[in-house]
């Protein structure tokens, strides 16, 4: 064998070695995540966490082409076991989300913050913000709306 091949079989038995050694500190605990889904079929949702939201649609009404607006979407945990939110996307590169990284225990409150910005935008402007989280179904959507109109002119 020439020493070309030999370097990179050593080589590739050490990054195969180091991922699997490395990777054993990162354990997710099974206590905070919890499937309703059994085998069985039966579903005990009982125990979830889940969202009550104050309102899940905004609408900012009249706005100025390039104005950054943003709407605090409140929402509580009305469930038994602590709320953890994996993801949130929005449907516009316009709309930038920011939320919790920390579980939100049963009974605490929580804000999901979207800012929208109108640069480059003009009308009726419907974008929607999805959430996954472990809640029974996985994703939730809120909804923001508005309509972009040009400095000085009025409709």
């Amino acid at each position: 064998m020439n020493k070309s091949l030999i370097s990179l079989i050593i080589l590739c038995t050490g990054i195969i070695a180091f991922s699997l050694t490395s990777c054993h500190n990162n354990k997710v605990t099974s206590d905070v995540i919890q499937n309703p889904n059994t085998a069985n079929g039966k579903v005990d949702m009982s125990q979830l966490p889940a969202f009550s939201f104050e309102s899940e649609l905004h609408d900012f009404g009249k706005i100025i082409q390039g104005e950054t607006v943003s709407y605090p979407f409140k929402f509580k945990n009305t469930g038994k076991s602590d709320l953890i939110i994996a993801d949130v996307s929005t449907s516009c590169g316009c709309t930038i989300p920011s939320f919790p990284k920390a579980p939100v225990h049963p009974g605490q409150e929580g804000v999901i913050r979207v800012s929208f910005n109108s640069a480059g935008k003009h009308g009726f402007q419907n974008k929607s913000i999805v959430i996954v989280a472990n809640t029974q179904p996985n994703t939730f959507v809120l909804r923001i709306k508005a309509e972009v109109t040009m400095a000085g002119i009025q409709r």
